[in-house]
């Protein structure tokens, strides 16, 4: 039998932290790989952000609204990642 956390830790951070994350690696992706092979690295910062999202929920240790923090975390750090691929993308048109 468990007892219920008293003061049980806040899940927005983890979510946060994984976007942040995602935002540096598009960031860095951005500025230090080549045009052509800036999409295959998208793809694989995803997936880290994902398999890192999925480690800070485990970590936190709680089971209520696992998988919505989950999708919160995937999602967000697709949109970021989105989001830094389409300026990426702009700027080369603009400066091509």
């Amino acid at each position: 039998m468990s007892t219920p956390d008293l003061a049980p830790r806040r899940t927005v951070a983890g979510v946060i932290a994984v976007w942040v994350l995602a935002a540096v690696a598009g960031v860095a992706i951005g500025l230090f790989v080549s045009e052509q092979w800036r999409a295959q690295w998208v793809a694989v910062a995803l997936g880290g952000c994902v398999i890192v999202a999925f480690a800070v929920q485990l970590w936190y240790g709680r089971s209520q609204a696992f998988i919505q923090r989950m999708a919160l975390s995937s999602l967000g750090a697709m949109v970021v990642l989105g989001v830094i691929t389409l300026g990426f993308g702009l700027a080369a048109l603009v400066s091509g």
